[in-house]
């Protein structure tokens, strides 16, 4: 029997007036509002909670996320919650399922509960739903009150999309009840279609190859839409686990919800994966996209944020023509859970659920005893005290974890057999942040919130191809963090303050050494200003001078691969884009490992310079740490004003 949408998400607890949705309220006859509500990129963050920094936020969780689904179901008396993919992994609380409880067949994943207390209508699967293989899948999707639907991923491929045998069904029709503005109930069949890109197969291919092959997204569209309309459905909803990227299709693109738009029969378009918010100025003079109407291709469409960070809503007025419906108006927006003050502090605008909190307290709390816990061992400290100065071992486990992680990655592709360089920077390096902002991990157990100190950010793992003069350059770049020193100073000042140190890139792969008598190359916006100036000098790769014109892969990550603090051989320069986060695979690579040995190696040092001192401050703690900093000698010099303990290089 259908289900009436307005009585299975009327919120018939609120007391007192509640002031309808404009479409609600002047719906004539024959005509209906329907609310479409949409999450997507939810990761696991139920809780707002920070897994990696063991502390509460108000940025995340879709605990909080509820409070405006209550409140959208309780303003229309027709509507739908849909996820968007990307629930299953993402955060600690996935590595505690996946790596620690397991999913036995019966068990019922955190984030699926809480999906289920929230009564989802349908979700797809995102390309981060493959992390943990097909088995955990689905187990995982078995405990699922609601359907989830992927058209692009086959067990078998047929001759056409329409013959293949699907790893979950491809669509599914919901005939369901609208009630129209006279009051009247009418049926309605809503049709809603998934896909997730194609780069799965390489992304996880471990666990892919040999058990599903992917299609295109929209050679899939095109072959199913015809079919769900010749089964009669009225509106069409595609929940496209892809970003808004180009206009044009073209085959095997990863953001492919613009041209997926374009598709005849596809009605609205929820889209996701770019972590992005839609509506927005994101996406201001996007070529097929209007971001002020909240269209793409003319058809309203919605992307939510990232971890619960905003709901997505698209209202539909739906007018009956003949014996079924069209859209006769629409508006999209993105509702956040919080809001950025000009000083940098949150302010959360909503109070989580509490029902949704119940349904995954007792996972909650043991995955704060999984992150408390260690992950792996180190037999070296993991330290960040001179990470400025020379070759460091807190830089050295992020580059050869990237750099195990992109090995993995090349294997079967055009790029494989390319040398393959890593590029890290440290993050906790004072400054600003003062003579306690610093990584230190004594020798021992590892736990997954030391990786955040590690690694303070949710950047994804990149690659790009790069010529060896693309290397020294982007090492130029780089070594803007050093003032000039001139030959023969005594005690000079060797740290440019207005450089961060999140743009102080160490390459591994390569040895180097830096001139500090030379001037940067380049400022500190990365734009040239001295031409000729060489810094880096002695730029070796397995020995031998590097070849100008070789082609190297540097492992890095998001923000860099892009552009990101404007070094050569970035923005335009990605041949890899990972679905996982940098954090996630320093994990991996200490859970391989076991026992890790993040020694510095010494790959760069500074080069000799007669009779030379150079002054730079550091945390205080790190003076433990002094004597063992590999390829120079420091010594103590006093401590400043400002707490932090001053050190000196003789070059």
């Amino acid at each position: 029997m259908p289900i009436s949408l307005n009585r299975r998400h009327f919120m018939a607890s609120t007391a007192g007036f509640i002031a309808l949705h404009p479409f609600s309220a002047n719906a004539s006859t024959n005509q209906a509002h329907l609310r479409i509500m949409e999450t997507t990129d939810l990761h696991v963050h139920v809780f707002p909670y920070d897994y990696y920094a063991d502390k509460p936020v108000d940025t995340v969780g879709l605990a909080r996320t509820a409070a405006h689904i209550a409140d959208i179901r309780a303003e229309s008396t027709n509507a739908l919650l849909i996820d968007n993919g990307d629930f299953l992994q993402g955060n600690p609380m996935g590595d505690y399922i996946a790596y620690e409880r397991g999913m036995n067949d019966g068990d019922v994943h955190p984030i699926i509960a809480a999906m289920n207390t929230l009564a989802y209508d349908a979700a797809t699967i995102g390309n981060h739903e493959f992390n943990y293989g097909l088995s955990f899948l689905e187990k995982s999707l078995a405990g699922a009150a609601f359907p989830v639907v992927c058209a692009n991923i086959a067990k078998e491929l047929g001759a056409t999309p329409r013959e293949d045998t699907t790893f979950v069904p491809p669509y599914v029709i919901m005939e369901r009840t609208v009630t129209d503005g006279a009051g009247v109930d009418h049926p309605v069949k809503l049709g809603l279609i998934g896909f997730v890109p194609p780069q799965v197969m390489g992304w996880d291919r471990k666990h892919l190859e040999g058990n599903v092959q992917a299609r295109d997204i929209i050679e899939t569209a095109r072959a199913y839409v015809p079919e769900m309309k010749e089964q009669g459905c009225d509106i069409i909803i595609a929940l496209s686990h892809s970003g808004i990227g180009a206009a044009e299709a073209e085959d095997g693109m990863e953001n492919a919800s613009i041209p997926l738009a374009a598709v005849d029969g596809i009605d609205v378009i929820l889209t996701g994966h770019s972590h992005l918010v839609f509506p927005s100025s994101n996406y201001a003079d996007w070529p097929g996209v209007d971001a002020e109407a909240g269209t793409i291709m003319g058809k309203p469409g919605v992307m939510g944020g990232f971890w619960g960070s905003h709901m997505g809503l698209v209202d539909l007025l739906l007018e009956r023509d003949g014996n079924g419906w069209r859209v006769l108006s629409h508006t999209s927006e993105a509702r956040p859970i919080s809001q950025r003050n000009e000083d940098r502090s949150i302010t959360p605008l909503v109070e989580s659920d509490e029902a949704v909190l119940a349904s995954v307290q007792a996972d909650h709390d043991a995955t704060l005893a999984y992150v408390r816990t260690a992950v792996g061992k180190t037999d070296a400290p993991l330290h960040s005290y001179f990470a400025l100065v020379a070759d460091d071992p807190s830089v050295q486990i992020v580059s050869n974890a990237q750099t195990w992680y992109i090995a993995q990655q090349m294997v079967g592709t055009e790029y494989e057999g390319l040398p393959i360089l890593s590029a890290a920077a440290p993050f906790k390096a004072g400054g600003r942040g003062g003579p306690e902002y610093y990584t230190d991990v004594p020798v021992g157990d590892v736990a997954i919130k030391n990786v955040a100190d590690l690694y303070l950010y949710p950047n994804t793992v990149r690659a790009v191809k790069v010529s060896g003069a693309q290397v020294k350059d982007w090492l130029e770049r780089s070594a803007g963090m050093f003032n000039q020193i001139e030959a023969g100073a005594s005690d000079a000042i060797l740290l440019n303050p207005d450089f961060p140190s999140y743009n102080f890139d160490v390459i591994d792969g390569v040895t180097y050494q830096i001139d500090l008598s030379q001037p940067s190359k380049f400022d500190r916006e990365g734009a040239v200003i001295n031409a000729d100036a060489h810094r880096i000098k002695n730029l070796n790769f397995n020995g031998d001078p590097i070849d100008p014109d070789q082609e190297y892969i540097i492992a890095t990550n998001n923000y860099r691969a892009s552009g990101g603090g404007s070094f050569p051989g970035t923005g335009d320069t990605i041949i890899f884009e990972g679905p996982d986060t940098n954090r996630d695979v320093i994990v991996r690579y200490i859970v391989e490992q076991g026992t890790v040995s993040p020694r510095a190696d010494g790959n760069w040092s500074f080069a000799p310079m007669t009779d030379t001192t150079v002054i730079f401050e550091t945390g205080p703690a790190g003076t433990a740490y002094a004597s063992d900093v590999p390829g120079v000698t420091i010594e103590e010099a006093g401590q400043s004003d400002t707490g932090f303990a001053l050190f000196r290089i003789t070059l």
